[in-house]
């Protein structure tokens, strides 16, 4: 994003100014004195104080005092900053309604104490800060690393990698295991760049995968996944801790020292142990990210524990349990299968390995503890997939190639090398398991042995160290999730009784009731002690989460919604789609019955939320999709051919486009029909002046070819037209009449009148006053000029036969030629809602615009300056701030442009035609010259507008400079007061403004309501 050239520039943008540069536009003499320079103590736009909705106030914006103001970081939220309530953006009615004196209001600030350089001097109050206030503690916040990557890593990591992975391998084979490995991971992998895509689409607040998918689909979809998805991981933390407890009750059953009896130590340990986690996730995020850490070193010590003993010589006693070293014969024998016992086929292998290669969300699930959830999530989730596969196919590798899938365990079966009657690849290296192989009595090898990777490492006990770092890890993960995603979905209120869990302790906002609900659901799954048959529903919960997600993922993206932008490119909406799919098999391919129980728990509590119909509203993609599904059945009835049996008689920036008779507009159907194409309703008006009986026969026989014409053009949009006595007339009624309930246009979109000061006077005033009913009428303004105009009737021919003139030839336009890497120059000037940035985003989306490059140029406000140079001196730059009162260095604004006083000139020659000269007379006396013209401009306007004038010769300076060999031009639309500016005074302004420019020139003006956000709700 660029900034505005300025003469003397603040020294950093502020806090609340987040991605927007903030800088300030002043004159090119000292301190913005000039011609046309504000006077201390000018009045907002009038000499009167106003009335003013809601606690609007004026302030100095490009030198002069006006309600408008720049846009703002804050305004784009769906919260508000402790302190902003005065800081509101204006509405439409403050900036264009007559403004009315009224005494006992004051237009403040109107003047400040001024540098010789033009900034305000900041008060002793200001410099001295406010030192009785104490801070509020900053809540505990992750990076990618410490809170994504190595949490998402010890989730995946369990003890499937250390006790099945080494069998799998000597059942299915080096290779098939790689496949088996692989296929996994390309569904968390698609899953991981649908998280990615749908994390950076907006402000990611805590909730993590309820979040996600709740905003993205909906709360019936969301919220029925989102309470399953808690509730299992909260009985994952059960199967995690049964998991550990197994394995320290068999420890003390090999040394005689179990503490009841096996059943019962599990529950003891497991409740201890769970006990002990809790305690951890209740002193604070900070401690439970020290114990994941702790348990990643753990576990890292561990793998290379295995690495070093693969390399190590092999004793007599590591060799009678298989284990050779690193050989190529044993290496080729275990890159085949060898499919052994009922579980000894592919399919059931994958759905063993299956669940170890899932808790890619474990990140995503603390998205409210991230600095930066929209960088942390995509980074830390995709890094965990990549070395957790790595990890996964070196162990099944290197274990491949060092044991034998058979080995009898005893020392006395060591042979001499080609001993006869000896079978199998041992022979070859001394040793004959040739009897407990054939009897499939073995208990060592890979196909017999789940401890392989304990015999084959260094030292032993430190394989056990990771058994108990992967599942203690795993079990704390979940136990922080559960809580967290249980929290969120609580304070939306979509079920009842779970309110009560949603409250919030200390910096974090922990959920400490949702830990204590947590515990007490593991508690009760830890003394069944039996997790066999809930096991598989679980991993199923799991994988509907990857399915919605990846549904999520593909529905945003097929919806075309505006809404819909992601940072994250590099996903595809088809293989989200394959993934959702992929999701879905793999559930039937674990367990078809716990499938089918899983399906039945999300439908019923679908139907719940959709029986309920709770009031949320998180502008989802089913919305999208139902407009978008409403817009094409409505287009589509206009090519189906009218029957007797079957007569009948947005919101995103729908248009209404004055085109007249599209075929002689053609360059601004094809403007507004890029950037509304797939996305949102267009409706081509035209006004038919004259009487009603002569009109109306031309109306019912030019209609059907001016549709048809827009088919052949491929322009989505609809065509109407009204007989009225004049344009104004015809205007304000398509205006109130045009659209269909919610199918309503919200913008008005025109041409630009190139010949106003040759044109009639009345025509002149009847333009701008469709403009000033467009604002009445809360409507969105976008004016469209091109240096070589719009019109071009003068070579095409209204026909009045249908068929001849949709067969005309089609006229080519900017709009239909590809753009090559050139720029679109966007200047955000005023907070209009966004309307300015929306519509070049969206051109800049479409095919032939794709590589054009978007600068956005945002002005400053001079009452800020203090504040934003004071938070610049807390904010971390590379290089030490300025002072406050410092400015930095002055520089030449506006290089290589004509001088001011030529452009001055020119502009005061564009209003001389127009003005009154009446030598600043009484008002009465100016209203009697002004009878019947009152496009006239008295000498009091030209002085009182004086401020205003020169900001359109000077942006026309900075747009002449910067943006010459723009694709195109995107200005934010002034307004002029009805009452107050003259319609020639008005168009001078527009003129000078876009005057000499080569690209196509859009002004537009929003109806000051948000037309985007930065939030995914």
């Amino acid at each position: 994003m660029a900034e505005l050239p300025v003469l003397e520039l603040p020294a950093a943008l502020s806090h609340c100014s987040g991605r927007f540069t903030i800088s300030t536009l002043l004159g090119a003499e000292e301190g913005g004195r000039g011609p046309y320079a504000a006077t201390e103590g000018a009045g907002c736009d009038s000499a009167h104080p106003t009335h003013l909705s809601g606690s609007t106030l004026c302030t100095r914006t490009f030198g002069y005092n006006t309600v408008d103001v720049v846009p703002a970081y804050e305004h784009y939220a769906n919260s508000k900053g402790v302190g902003d309530a005065g800081k509101g953006r204006p509405s439409l009615a403050d900036l264009h309604s007559i403004l009315k004196p009224d005494p006992g209001r004051l237009c403040a600030p109107v003047a400040e104490p001024q540098h010789g350089n033009g900034l305000p001097e900041a008060g002793p109050e200001e410099a001295a800060g406010e030192p009785g206030r104490a801070p509020a503690p900053e809540p505990v916040r992750f990076g990618w690393v410490k809170g994504v990557m190595i949490r998402c890593m010890l989730n995946i990591w369990g003890v499937i990698l250390y006790l099945r992975l080494p069998w799998i391998t000597a059942q299915a084979g080096i290779a098939l295991t790689w496949l088996i490995i692989l296929m996994s991971v390309t569904v968390t992998t698609i899953t991981g760049l649908s998280i990615s895509a749908i994390s950076t689409n907006g402000k990611v607040k805590s909730g993590g995968t309820y979040f996600l998918i709740s905003r993205s689909l909906g709360p019936e979809l969301g919220g029925s996944i989102g309470l399953i998805f808690a509730f299992a991981n909260a009985v994952a933390v059960a199967m995690h801790t049964v998991g550990f407890a197994e394995t320290v009750r068999d420890l003390l059953q090999e040394h005689n020292s179990l503490i009841v009896d096996p059943t019962n130590d599990i529950r003891i340990i497991g409740v201890v142990t769970v006990t002990v986690l809790l305690g951890i996730s209740l002193a604070g995020m900070e401690w439970e990210a020290k114990a994941q850490i702790l348990f990643f070193l753990v576990i890292l010590v561990s793998f290379i524990n295995y690495l070093v003993g693969t390399v190590i010589p092999a004793t007599a006693e590591k060799q009678a349990k298989g284990f050779f070293s690193y050989r190529a014969d044993i290496f080729a024998q275990n890159f085949v299968p060898s499919w052994r016992g009922p579980e000894g086929s592919f399919f059931s292998l994958f759905s063993i390995f299956f669940p170890s290669a899932t808790g890619i969300l474990a990140g995503a699930n603390i998205s409210g503890d991230l600095k930066d959830p929209a960088v942390a999530i995509p980074k830390g989730t995709l890094m965990a997939i990549f070395w957790t596969t790595v990890s996964y196919l070196v162990l099944s590798a290197t274990i491949g190639a060092c044991v034998v899938r058979d080995a009898s365990g005893s020392l006395n079966d060591s042979v001499a090398v080609g001993s006869p009657g000896c079978e199998g690849l041992a022979c070859s290296f001394g040793w004959n398991f040739t009897a407990c192989a054939q009897r499939q009595s073995c208990r060592y090898g890979l196909s017999n042995y789940y401890q392989s990777m304990s015999m084959v490492s260094g030292f032993g006990p430190l394989i056990t160290a990771g058994i108990f770092g992967a599942t203690l890890s795993s079990a704390l993960a979940c136990l922080v999730s559960a809580p967290k995603v249980f929290q969120c979905l609580c304070r939306d209120q979509l079920y009842p009784l779970i309110g009560f869990f949603g409250k919030g302790y200390g910096r974090n906002n922990e959920p400490i009731r949702g830990y204590m609900l947590t515990y007490v659901i593991a508690v009760g799954f830890i003394l069944i002690a039996e997790l066999n048959a809930i096991a598989p529903i679980i991993s199923n919960f799991f994988l509907c989460s990857y399915a919605l997600i990846n549904f999520s993922c593909f529905h945003a993206s097929i919806t075309n919604s505006p809404g819909w932008r992601p940072s994250f490119r590099y996903y595809s909406k088809w293989a989200a789609l394959f993934g959702a799919a992929v999701s879905v098999v793999i559930m039937f391919l674990l367990t078809w019955w716990a499938a089918l129980i899983a399906f039945g728990i999300v439908i019923f509590l679908l139907g719940y939320v959709l029986y309920k119909k709770p009031d949320v509203n998180w502008g989802s993609s089913m919305q999208a999709s139902s407009y978008n599904m409403a817009l094409n059945y409505s287009v589509g009835l206009s090519e189906v051919d009218e029957h007797i049996k079957n007569y009948r008689q947005g919101r995103l920036g729908a248009c209404l486009v004055l085109t007249g008779p599209p075929n002689f507009r053609p360059a601004l159907v094809d403007f507004v029909g890029t950037f509304t194409k797939n996305l949102s309703l267009m409706l081509c008006g035209n006004v038919l002046i004259g009487p009603r009986k002569q009109k109306m026969p031309e109306s019912r026989l030019t209609a059907d070819g001016h549709t048809k014409w827009l088919m052949k053009r491929k322009i989505k949009a609809f065509y109407t037209d009204v007989v009225a006595e004049d344009l104004r007339s015809g205007v304000q009624i398509l205006i109130q009449a045009a659209g269909l309930g919610k199918m309503r246009p919200n913008i008005l979109a025109l041409g630009y009148k190139r010949n106003w000061r040759t044109a009639s006077p009345q025509s002149l005033e009847d333009y701008v006053g469709i403009l000033h009913d467009a604002f009445d009428f809360k409507y969105g303004v976008c004016l469209l000029r091109m240096k070589e105009g719009l019109n071009v009737s003068r070579v095409m021919q209204a026909h009045a036969d249908p068929a001849t003139l949709a067969g005309e030839q089609q006229a080519s336009t900017v709009f239909q030629s590809e753009q090559g890497k050139k720029t679109i120059d966007i200047y955000w000037l005023f907070d209009d809602g966004g309307l300015t940035l929306l519509i070049p985003y969206l051109l800049g989306r479409k095919k032939r615009w794709r590589k054009c490059k978007i600068r956005v140029f945002v002005g400053g406000q001079i009452n800020r300056m203090d504040e934003e140079r004071k938070a610049a001196v807390t904010a971390p730059s590379p290089s030490p701030p300025a002072p406050p009162s410092t400015p930095k260095p002055a520089r030449t604004p506006f290089p290589g442009t004509v001088c001011l006083s030529c452009s001055i000139k020119r502009f005061d020659d564009l209003i001389t035609p127009f003005r009154l000269n009446d030598g600043f007379k009484d008002e009465a006396t100016v209203n009697e010259m002004r009878q019947g013209c009152p496009w006239k401009i008295s000498d009091e306007e030209v002085d009182k507008n004086r401020a205003k004038s020169l900001r359109q010769v000077r942006l026309n300076e900075i747009l002449l400079d910067y943006s010459r060999d723009a694709a195109l031009v995107a200005i934010t639309l002034p307004i002029g007061r009805k009452g107050g500016c003259p319609s020639s005074l008005y168009m001078a302004w527009l003129e000078t403004l876009s005057q000499d420019l080569r690209p196509p020139v859009i002004l537009t003006r929003g109806n000051q309501e948000n037309v985007l956000t930065f939030y995914c709700q």
